[in-house]
């Protein structure tokens, strides 16, 4: 999609198809934690993971630019808590620091996806 491109759906989103791909990515992995974390971190990593791509698709419903960027934040303050899930899931040897390093790359690339958008939009709403 290039920047003429007009997005008219929460899943025309860049950040958001890229999400969605990150919560497949996260699940396949904690399927293989130990069956002790089930309802622990395991539960806990999945309902962040989750409400990365959820928070931006409602956020893109709400009717003003201040509510969608609230969402935004909230999507990264989801994000920002996989990255603190995985680094626990690194020290507790569930995870090698291989699939650390490519989430840290997942966690990145959204974030900065992330950011650019609450700054576009919060660009829009003072011009």
């Amino acid at each position: 999609m290039d920047k003429t491109t007009k997005i008219t759906s929460y899943k025309d989103l860049i950040v958001w198809q890229k999400s969605i791909d990150f919560v497949s990515y996260i699940y396949g992995i904690t399927s293989q934690f130990p069956s002790a974390e089930k309802f622990n971190l395991t539960s806990q990593i999945n309902r962040a993971v989750i409400s990365i791509p959820v928070n931006i698709a409602e956020g893109f419903g709400r009717e003003s630019s201040k509510n969608y960027i609230q969402f935004l934040k909230i999507s990264r303050g989801s994000l920002y808590e996989v990255d603190t899930l995985f680094i626990i899931s690194k020290n507790l040897e569930y995870i090698t620091t291989e699939v650390y390093s490519q989430t840290t790359l997942f966690i990145n690339e959204i974030s900065k996806l992330l950011n650019g958008l609450i700054k576009s939009i919060q660009n829009k709403i003072i011009n």
